[in-house]
Parts: C-alpha cells; sequence; structure tokens
C-alpha cells in the first residue's frame, strides 16, 4: 500500500504548461492519436498533426471533427523522409509525440515488410526531422508492451527487461526501441544535454482500450460491433492475459514524461512502462463479458475454433518507475475503464455532439484523486 508521502506526489498533467506551446503528433488519425490530440488543444496546445487518413471506417477522428481544430493538419507518410523533414521545420515543434505505425499484429503477418517500414524506418525518419528542425526539446516514442522478448514473466516486465517480439509487429517495435536508443547515444546524449538541448524518451503503454477504437482484429472494437450487429462476440484466445487500460491512463503518462523531459531535460530520457495495477491485468474473456454484460442486449460470447497465429498467453508490465520517478499511476481500475469504454462506444454511436463526449471523459478524468 502506497505511503502518505507517497500519495502526495502523485499528480497529474498540467493544463498551464501546454498553454500554446508547439507540439507535433505523427499518427493523429488514429484512435490514440486523436483522443491526444483533443486533450492538447483542450488545454491549449498549438497542434500539428501528420498521419495518413484515418485507418478505419468509422474513424474517431472524423466523429469529433479534430481537423479544424489543429494548427495544421498534414496527410503525410513517414516513410518520406524529406517531405517529413520540411513539415518539421514548418511547424517548428517544441515537443513531438510519435504515434504513427502500423499497429496489428494480425496485420504484421500478412505484410511484415510493411510492418517494418513503417515501425522502424518510420521512426529513423521522425527522429531525423527532429535532427533537422531544432526547434524540438522533447520527444515520446510511442511503442507497445509487446516489445519485450516475452517469456510470459508473471512478475512484468521492467524497463531493462531484454526487447523482442515474436511476430513482425511486436519486434518492429523492438526496433523501434533500439533505434531511439541508439539516436540518443549518437546525437542527443544526455550527458551532452546542455549543447544540444533534447530529450528523448520511448512509452510502452499496455492493451489501449476506449470509445472510438474501430481497428480489426482487436478485442473490444470487434465485440462492440458483434454487440451493435445483434450476433456472439467471438473470442480467438479467451484465457489470454494482457494489461487492459483506458486510453486516458497511458495518455495522462506520455503528458507527464514530455513535461519532465521539456523542463527537466535528460534526467527522464529513457524508457517508460504505463500500464494498469497488477490487481486489473485481466483474461480476453473477463474483458468480454464484462463489455457483453455493459452493453445489457443478451447477446453471448463463444470461442473460434480452428488455428490461429500465434499470441502471447500472459503479458504484464511493471509500472514502479513511473510510480516512482514521475509521480504517475493508472487512475481507472479495469471495470472502470471497460465501463467508460462502453459509455463512450454508445454515446458517440448517438451522434449527439460526439466531440463534447471525449471531452466530458477527459474532464471526468482529471478530477479523479
Amino acid at each position: 500500500m502506497e505511503s502518505m508521502a507517497g500519495a502526495m506526489t502523485q499528480r497529474m498533467v498540467n493544463p498551464q504548461f501546454w498553454r500554446n506551446k508547439n507540439v507535433l503528433v505523427t499518427g493523429h488519425t488514429g484512435f490514440k492519436g486523436a483522443w491526444l490530440c483533443l486533450w492538447l488543444i483542450r488545454m491549449g496546445a498549438k497542434v500539428t498533426g501528420v498521419a495518413l487518413l484515418p485507418p478505419t471506417t468509422p474513424s474517431l477522428f472524423k466523429t469529433v471533427n479534430i481537423g479544424p481544430t489543429l494548427a495544421r493538419s498534414v496527410l503525410l507518410d513517414i516513410r518520406d523522409r524529406g517531405k517529413l523533414v520540411r513539415v518539421f521545420r514548418q511547424a517548428k515543434p517544441e515537443i513531438v509525440f510519435h504515434l504513427a505505425a502500423q499497429p496489428l499484429v494480425w496485420d504484421s503477418y500478412k505484410d511484415p515488410v510493411s510492418t517494418y517500414a513503417i515501425n522502424v524506418m518510420g521512426t529513423v525518419n521522425v527522429l531525423e526531422a527532429v535532427r533537422a528542425a531544432r526547434s524540438v526539446r522533447a520527444v515520446v516514442n510511442v511503442t507497445t508492451d509487446k516489445c519485450y522478448e516475452n517469456v510470459e514473466c508473471m512478475r512484468g516486465y521492467r524497463e531493462e527487461d531484454p526487447l523482442g517480439g515474436y511476430d513482425p509487429y511486436s519486434s518492429s517495435k523492438a526496433c523501434s526501441e533500439i533505434v531511439t536508443a541508439a539516436y540518443r547515444r549518437s546525437f542527443f546524449h544526455p550527458n551532452e544535454y546542455k549543447v544540444h538541448g533534447v530529450a528523448i524518451a520511448t512509452a510502452r503503454a499496455g492493451n489501449v482500450i476506449g470509445g472510438g477504437d474501430w481497428a480489426r482484429d482487436r478485442l473490444v472494437p470487434d465485440c462492440i460491433r458483434s454487440l451493435k450487429k445483434g450476433v456472439p462476440v467471438v473470442l480467438r484466445s479467451p484465457n489470454a492475459v494482457r494489461p487492459w487500460q483506458h486510453v486516458l491512463d497511458p495518455l495522462c503518462g506520455y503528458l507527464m514524461l514530455a513535461e519532465k523531459l521539456f523542463s527537466d531535460g535528460a534526467g527522464f530520457a529513457s524508457p517508460w512502462n504505463f500500464g494498469p495495477a497488477k490487481k486489473d491485468v485481466a483474461t480476453v474473456a473477463e474483458v468480454a463479458d464484462r463489455i457483453v454484460r455493459q452493453w445489457g442486449d443478451g447477446i453471448r460470447v463463444k470461442i473460434a475454433l480452428g488455428k490461429h497465429p500465434h499470441e502471447a498467453g500472459l503479458l504484464m508490465l511493471d509500472i514502479t518507475k513511473a510510480r516512482k520517478e514521475l509521480g504517475w499511476r493508472p487512475r481507472l481500475t479495469v471495470t472502470q475503464a471497460l465501463d467508460w469504454t462502453v459509455e463512450g462506444y454508445r454515446a458517440l454511436s448517438k451522434k449527439k455532439d460526439p466531440r463534447r463526449v471525449i471531452l466530458q471523459q477527459i474532464d471526468r478524468y482529471k478530477d479523479i484523486l
């Protein structure tokens, strides 16, 4: 149990810090990128987004009409280094969040070449653009909890554990971590921070959920699609354990980390885990059952037959470092995260001021102690 002193160090994002900051977000048309942009805009940041068209239909980016509220929204493939460098130079970002990626394990089996090109060389291109921009002071490269060499460790992976990855997606994100570490040592070494003034970190989050995610072959969106159609929810790996968390929890961590990188520099330029508390790690079946109960239409859950691509049976993160050094902690239990997620999907489906729905959840989140 946390001591009183430890609890006193817990803090949240500082809205005043973000007012009028020039921020660049790659992948802003994706699910997590759209949530991040809304939060940044809510705090008064000037946000430039760089991404391809929204990867799904429907998409949260279009549903809540984010585009007109951005300083700039640039449709650009991060594999095009020349154009990316020009955008960075024009936007003059002070803080960069790199979220653009090929984010799906199953798609990485279908097209491993594109997965590596986007997730590895895309990271190289972003960091080259940072080198060329000269305005950047803080970079958060968002990777994944799957970047670890997964031996189904019960204690939860720590930031210093070996990187790896069974499938092309997971290993490509481990490569992105290695690329970031190499650029940090080669061009932005913490010991030379007073010379270059740039602090770069990576963020490894768990299985992120929330209203507005419509990706294929992902548990929660697949459940919602089935429920909306009135057909049974089909599970591939019901006993697989994952670190489920509402999207606002890791985003809070990314924002707090960026503040520290900007204000305190090299001391925070390293990898960071953002996941749920251990008691909130849950199986696929438990998550699906909760969603079905909350939806309330009597739809049942069944198990998919046949052979499926490899997926890890157990994945957990150790978040001690973020708790102790950032003062961050997950604020929503897995039950709350699922309830907020179902609430978000229901509200967004009603088409009644969908932007307000997301902003209300952001504001509610900020009020949680």
